[in-house]
Parts: structure tokens; C-alpha cells; sequence
């Protein structure tokens, strides 16, 4: 199938080549369709497999259809949990409307209010935005959701943990004139997702992507086991030295962020980072010096573990153990994305155990541990003792 096949206007096409997109991946196969049928959707899909252009495209082929008559404010609002997605959601659509006469703007935290102000006055058909900064402006009065024709909502699970569902939901009362609104999600697991989706969507079509075996994430995953936070950073001092051509390390903590960058520079190994409450120039400078491979090595705690979307990441190195399993995921999707081979390290000290076993359980394979013959672990990885369950006895 090509893009042709789904009765996208010639500019969405000719500008889907441009940025390298040969055919549709099978989340735009099935979302494309359905969505220029203006149909409320709810999907899923994992990381890495076109998610983005599967809302704009059909987003963006309504607008050519149905142009506006006079300059107005946003027709089109997109909702991202982080700035980091919000603006990458922002390059995607640029890029896609390049062709034609659309018009794009993006506002998140951490940007000055006359910006924003700027974006919100101009001739807006797409806007990106943050729920929180969004709703600043909404009770400011300087952002009108009347004109929005269709809400969208990007990764909404993680909308969900970041405790935005009630900001959502006001943002979807306020544009409650919409005739169209999607919402994806990485996951539709649990309860949460779906009665966010109840109270938001009408009647939506479910969509459930399974990607094809070249969609997929290719990532080999081991684990070394640390006997102390010494031997873990030698660990991780020999991998990113003589293993990584580029890599994202997540930790669990900003403090632990820059003790980890300042102790990587003492080895001689230069690192860029990332974290919470962090100014948003700082941020964009981090991602930019990455994404341009001037520095090699990205430090981070789990607000990249979204939506960050850098090209040919070769490693991402676990140097703390998340604490919950879809958290895991989500840091790992930063390699092997689209198709490509990516590797993901966990580096395990004895506490961490019991974690590495609830996400071999959770992604339904193990990861086995390896070995550096210089770095052996004096110690033997304790073994997970499983709780047995306590039989009811009848009183």
C-alpha cells in the first residue's frame, strides 16, 4: 500500500516522501481510513511506529477538504503530556504541511506568555500544546476552543499518570462543539485509558495495531548484575567507552542525574541531560546536542522516557531499574524504533531483582544476565522468593 491508496491530497503525499515515510505502517493503514470518516477513534500502538502522522495526516487532509472561510483560531488541537513530545509533534506537522497553505503553532510550559500570546492571535489551523499551559490560557481568556473541529490526544495513558485527566477533560468541555476527537495511547491495558475514553469519545472505532515484523523494535536486552553503586558505575563507564555509539541513561532522580554526569566527566566521557522542572531553552539545547551528535550520551530521568525521538539511538542503559514494568517499555522504545536494531542494558544491583522479574513478566521474556570478564560480580544475584498465595479458609 502506498500513501496515494488512502485518498490523502497530492502535498500530504508528496511531503510524507520528503521525510522519508515509503509506505504506511499499519497503525496509519488502519487509522487513515477511519479517521477521514470523521469517526471518534481509540487507539494503540507501540512506540516507534508512525503514531504521529497517523493523526495529523487525516487531520490535516480534513482541513484541505473543508478550508475556512475566514482567519479564525485553532481548528485542530492536539494534546501532548510533555514539552519534549509537544514539540516534536510540532516538527512532525510542520513537515507534513509543507506543501500546502496550513498553519501550525505550538505552546508548552516553560515558553515566555507573549509567545504564546503571539501563536494563539495569529491564523491557527493546527495547534500543539500542553494541557497545563493550554488551560492557563483558556482561564486568561486568551485561548478560545470554539472553532475546534477535532481534539486529539497523544499518549494518553501517560496524560493519565501525569494526573492531567481533569485539566482533559475541561479542555474537552470547552471545545465541546468538535465533531471529531482520537485518542491514542501505547497501551488500552487497565481501567484508566478506557474510562478516560468513555467520558471523552462517542462511539469510537478501536483500533489495536499490530506492527509488522519490520515495524517492530528490534532490541536485544541483557542485564549485568552490580555488586554495589561502584561496581555499577564501572560497569556502565566500560559499556559507554567500549560498546555504545550513542545511548540514553536513565536514572531515578535529578539529584542522581547530576551526580552521574559529573562522575561520566571525570572518566572523560561528556554527557548532555535531562530532567523535571528544568528551563525549557535548557531542554531544547540538551535534546538539540544530541539529535546532532555532538555529545554521545544522554543522561535523563523518565520525563525522556516519552515521545523522545532521536534517530539511530544505539543504546539505552537502565543505570536505575524503573519501578514499574510499562515504565521499562518505555525507556527501551527509545532504541530500535521503526525497524531499526537497538540494544537496552540493565545494569541490576540486589534490590533491583525483584523489578528485572516483574518486567521479564510483563514483556513475557526473560532477560538473562551477561558478563564483563574484568567486572565479574563478587556476589551471586539473590533469587526472587514468590510469595504463595494464602488460601481462604471457609469460617
Amino acid at each position: 500500500m502506498q500513501f496515494s491508496d488512502l485518498e490523502l491530497d497530492d502535498a500530504l503525499c508528496r511531503a510524507a516522501a520528503e521525510i522519508g515515510f515509503s509506505t504506511p505502517t499499519s497503525i496509519q493503514q488502519q487509522a487513515i481510513p477511519v479517521a477521514m470518516e470523521q469517526r471518534d477513534i481509540l487507539a494503540s500502538a507501540p512506540t516507534g511506529t508512525g503514531k504521529t502522522a497517523a493523526f495529523l495526516l487525516p487531520a490535516c487532509q480534513y482541513l484541505l477538504d473543508f478550508p475556512r472561510k475566514i482567519p479564525g483560531q485553532t481548528r485542530v488541537l492536539v494534546l501532548s503530556p510533555t514539552r519534549e513530545l509537544a514539540l516534536q509533534i510540532f516538527e512532525q506537522a510542520q513537515k507534513i504541511t509543507q506543501f500546502t497553505d496550513l498553519h501550525c503553532g505550538c505552546i508548552t510550559g516553560g515558553i515566555n506568555y507573549g509567545t504564546d500570546r503571539e501563536t494563539l492571535a495569529g491564523n491557527l489551523d493546527i495547534l500543539i500544546a500542553t494541557p497545563g499551559r493550554l488551560f492557563e490560557h483558556i482561564q486568561n481568556e486568551v485561548a478560545d476552543c470554539r472553532d475546534i473541529e477535532c481534539l486529539i490526544l497523544d499518549e494518553a495513558d501517560r496524560m493519565l499518570d501525569m494526573g492531567f485527566s481533569a485539566i482533559v477533560n475541561q479542555i474537552a468541555s470547552e471545545a465541546r462543539w468538535r465533531k471529531q476527537t482520537m485518542l491514542f495511547s501505547a497501551t488500552l491495558e487497565g481501567k484508566g485509558v478506557r474510562t478516560f475514553a468513555e467520558e471523552i469519545l462517542q462511539e469510537p472505532a478501536e483500533i489495536e495495531a499490530v506492527p509488522s515484523r519490520k515495524e517492530k523494535a528490534k532490541t536485544l536486552q541483557w542485564c549485568h548484575h552490580a555488586d554495589d553503586l561502584k561496581h555499577k558505575t564501572a560497569l556502565l563507564v566500560h559499556i559507554l567507552q567500549e560498546q555504545v555509539t550513542n545511548a540514553v541513561v536513565f536514572v531515578k532522580t535529578r539529584e542522581r542525574v547530576q551526580w552521574l554526569k559529573d562522575t561520566l566527566q571525570s572518566k572523560g566521557i561528556e554527557s548532555c541531560w535531562l530532567q523535571g522542572e528544568m528551563p525549557q531553552d535548557k531542554r531544547n539545547q540538551a535534546l538539540s546536542t544530541f539529535k546532532s551528535g555532538k555529545v554521545k550520551i544522554l543522561v535523563a530521568t523518565d520525563v525522556a522516557a516519552r515521545g523522545i525521538d532521536v534517530p539511530n539511538v544505539s543504546h539505552v542503559i537502565n543505570f536505575d531499574m524503573p519501578k514499574k514494568a510499562d515504565t521499562y517499555v518505555h525507556r527501551i522504545g527509545r532504541t530500535g524504533r521503526a525497524g531499526a536494531k537497538g540494544v537496552a542494558i540493565s545494569l541490576v544491583e540486589a534490590h533491583d531483582v525483584e523489578v528485572l522479574g516483574k518486567v521479564s513478566r510483563y514483556i513475557g521474556e526473560p532477560i538473562k544476565p551477561r558478563m564483563i570478564a574484568s567486572l565479574r560480580p563478587k556476589h551471586k544475584a539473590p533469587k526472587i522468593v514468590k510469595k504463595k498465595k494464602k488460601k481462604k479458609t471457609k469460617k
